[in-house]
């Protein structure tokens, strides 16, 4: 990514309206969320193969997440301009939504 590219990256969970302003969303869950249609989901991407395989710690995922072609995808495809991971778990702080958005950011 050189100096001239802007990456902005939030998290939302699926459940939430998709507005505007998230820019193209993508879902980074192994499985389509209950009772959500594509239509409302309005997901530009489903990358399930960077959702984590099992529940896992946060050290565990990060390690996990090296070297898969998904998450290279992840990256790729959040340079293009604002984007939101779309996630369905019910807890707002740890899920992989936001460990992915933290190694996004870390990477630039």
């Amino acid at each position: 990514m050189d100096s001239g590219d802007v990456m902005t990256v939030k998290i939302k969970r699926i459940y939430e309206s998709a507005v505007k302003a998230d820019g193209q969303r993508i879902l980074v869950d192994r499985v389509w969320p209950r009772g959500v249609s594509k239509a409302k989901a309005a997901v530009a991407h489903w990358l399930k193969e960077v959702g984590p395989s099992t529940e896992e710690f946060r050290k565990r995922y990060r390690r996990e997440l090296k070297g898969n072609s998904a998450f290279t995808e992840l990256q790729t495809l959040c340079r293009g301009g604002d984007s939101t991971l779309v996630y369905s778990a019910r807890d707002e702080r740890h899920n992989q939504a936001v460990v992915l958005r933290e190694l996004l950011e870390e990477a630039g």
